[in-house]
């Protein structure tokens, strides 16, 4: 499914093989999935609405490799907006693409968040940040990346659910993030509300 993922955001099928199913373990707990597709027909769709479908449709599944093109046409069957569906893409790329640069560690130092990320990410959410890193559940690196991907996405405001779901499908992108990743689906799926289920 690790091939899938990466094709389906950089364009085509690639033939890099995937990691070892043993070291990226990947449980199946997205029992929700359809139902989550059938809300989202009832609401006006957004960039995270189509990231979300993609991630629980394809994350898992093992059994079929379609490209881009195939995923693109069944979001649009699916009632996505062709507009959401190639930002979705687009910020896929864009957490794919990210070159890693190291961050200088200072003992006791603060991130201090611009205006626009103050927009973004409530108090709420920026705690939840705060949270996570002082947990050891994610790292400056990431914590960066997390803030880079929900910068890209053109909403307004984040609720603490939505920015759960982001740390996630950047968790599932890093390499050597499996417990991490794990300890996060254990709580989205947790505080799903209960129409996905």
């Amino acid at each position: 499914m690790w091939r899938l993922f990466r094709a389906a955001f950089t364009g085509a099928c690639t033939s890099e093989p995937p990691p070892s199913p043993i070291a990226r373990p990947r449980p199946c707990r997205k029992a929700g999935a359809f139902a989550f597709a059938k809300r989202a027909l009832l609401m006006k769709e957004n960039v995270l609405d189509v990231l979300m479908y993609l991630f629980q449709n394809y994350m898992d599944d093992a059994e079929t490799d379609p490209d881009r093109e195939s995923i693109q046409t069944e979001l649009l069957a699916a009632g996505f907006p062709s507009r959401e569906i190639q930002q979705a893409f687009e910020w896929l790329d864009g957490l794919i693409e990210r070159p890693d640069a190291p961050m200088p560690v200072h003992a006791g130092s603060c991130r201090i968040y611009i205006e626009q990320e103050l927009d973004r990410l409530n108090t709420e959410c920026r705690g939840f940040l705060l949270f996570l890193e002082h947990g050891g559940v994610i790292n400056l690196e990431t914590r960066e990346l997390i803030i880079d991907r929900v910068m890209a996405l053109e909403t307004e405001e984040l609720s603490l659910h939505q920015l759960k779901w982001i740390i996630l499908m950047v968790l599932f992108n890093q390499p050597g993030q499996e417990e991490a990743y794990a300890w996060m689906e254990d709580l989205v799926f947790d505080d799903a509300p209960s129409y996905l289920h």
